[in-house]
């Protein structure tokens, strides 16, 4: 990929020579070389999908070859495979601010957060209201409406806008269903605040961390969380469709009942009895038997995450990515003046997650324009109506590529190369 020269751009926020530095002075700077990174590409969508850690393959390998193909059923208790889901949640729980009961893998986003708010709703008898954004992300909401459904009508899903939240808390609502950072904007809800909230209101919270778990500090505990589901594969790189992972508050557990009854939330599964018993603690939030393969591949990927901080807390990774985005948000500035582009995510870097996103009025031009980003190498990805998003996952990304992003932006913008039919046919997958 060509990378533009200092010369050709009259960017004066900062140098590519001062970007260069910051790098050097990195202290994560030698995680990049724990992915594996296509040449020439500079990734900006790892919060839609992480990149792929240098040890994923060999582990998957592993499990395929040495755990099925040789020990075969054996693996179930001499690989470890029959608690996997507990073990890995017990890593994803150091991340997020829990404690290493109160996090489980299992199954995906959707299916974990209808087995939370039926069992969250279920707590709350009295109360009938789901309260929501009306711009959360479109399968919370979907699955809110379908538990609504489930349970006969008499409960119903209210939305707000996302600034409305607090002040929309009565004696009405059952749960707030709230998403930590917003898909669209990257603007960051203050959980402790919302939650703290909910709790006077009589309410309990269930937290979407998609665009959290791995990206920055996370403290479900300390925020005083009920529940919260999380995906496994943007910032944790556990690979597409991976694993999604839930918390259950340990002072919900026993009471915590959710619809999904399957063998492995049994209190023994292997005895075969034919009435269901909850598991104690967090097993009872698991369903059917866990996807083997697919959590070797995420296990890789948290461990990866672990292993770069080398002991040092998530707020490592947050300061980085506090320091990428807004380097990236200087940067643009000028071109934002010039091209009529609007920043809609905040400036201040704790009222954000770990991207970056413009409006541009005009979706087809939007579009097209990450399509010629992207043809140039530069991968950031489109989100409808409007809107231009780039993620900076913190652990492989270096300030250099910030810079050079942003000068392949400027030739896109001043030389229109976004104004091209073959940009402009859209595909399955935005």
């Amino acid at each position: 990929m060509k990378i533009l020269s200092q010369s050709s751009s009259p960017m004066a926020a900062r140098s590519r020579e001062q970007c260069a530095e910051l790098d050097a002075h990195d202290a994560l700077a030698t995680a990049r070389e724990l992915f594996s990174l296509p040449p020439g590409i500079i990734y900006l969508d790892g919060n839609s999908l992480g990149a792929l850690p240098q040890v994923t393959a060999s582990r998957v390998q592993d499990a395929l070859e040495r755990q099925w193909g040789a020990k075969l059923i054996a693996s179930w208790n001499d690989a470890g495979w029959v608690d996997l889901p507990q073990r890995l949640g017990a890593k994803i729980a150091a991340l997020v601010g829990a404690a290493a009961d109160e996090v489980v893998v299992a199954d995906s986003t959707s299916v974990n957060l209808f087995k939370l708010l039926s069992g969250a709703l279920a707590q709350r008898p009295d109360r009938k209201v789901i309260l929501s954004e009306r711009g959360n992300f479109p399968t919370d909401l979907y699955i809110a409406q379908g538990v609504a459904r489930q349970l006969g009508g008499n409960h119903r899903l209210r939305l707000v806008e996302r600034h409305e939240l607090a002040n929309s808390l009565d004696s009405d609502v059952a749960v707030l269903l709230a998403t930590e950072v917003d898909y669209r904007s990257g603007s960051r809800l203050d959980m402790a605040a919302l939650t703290a909230a909910a709790h006077a209101a009589g309410a309990l919270t269930i937290w979407d961390l998609a665009h959290s778990a791995g990206a920055f500090q996370v403290e479900l505990n300390a925020a005083r969380a009920d529940f919260a589901v999380g995906c496994g594969y943007k910032y944790l790189n556990g690979g597409p469709g991976a694993p999604a992972f839930l918390f259950v508050a340990r002072r919900h557990q026993q009471s915590f009942v959710q619809p999904l009854s399957g063998w492995f939330g049994h209190e023994q599964p292997f005895l075969f009895e034919p009435d269901y018993r909850p598991a104690p603690g967090i097993a009872r939030a698991l369903c059917g038997s866990p996807p083997i393969l697919s959590m070797v591949a995420l296990e890789a990927g948290v461990d990866t995450v672990r292993g770069a901080l080398g002991g040092e807390s998530m707020a490592l990774l947050e300061a980085k990515a506090a320091a990428l985005t807004s380097c990236f948000i200087e940067l643009v500035a000028p071109l934002a003046e010039e091209y009529r582009l609007e920043l809609i995510t905040p400036r201040e870097p704790a009222a954000r997650g770990n991207q970056v996103s413009y409006a541009f009025g005009d979706g087809e031009r939007a579009y097209a324009l990450t399509q010629a980003l992207i043809a140039r190498g530069v991968v950031g990805d489109f989100r409808t109506p409007d809107i231009a998003r780039f993620g900076f996952a913190p652990l492989y990304l270096r300030f250099v590529d910030v810079w050079d992003a942003v000068a392949h932006l400027r030739a896109v913008l001043v030389n229109r190369e976004w104004d091209s039919a073959r940009f402009r046919s859209r595909r399955a997958v935005t």
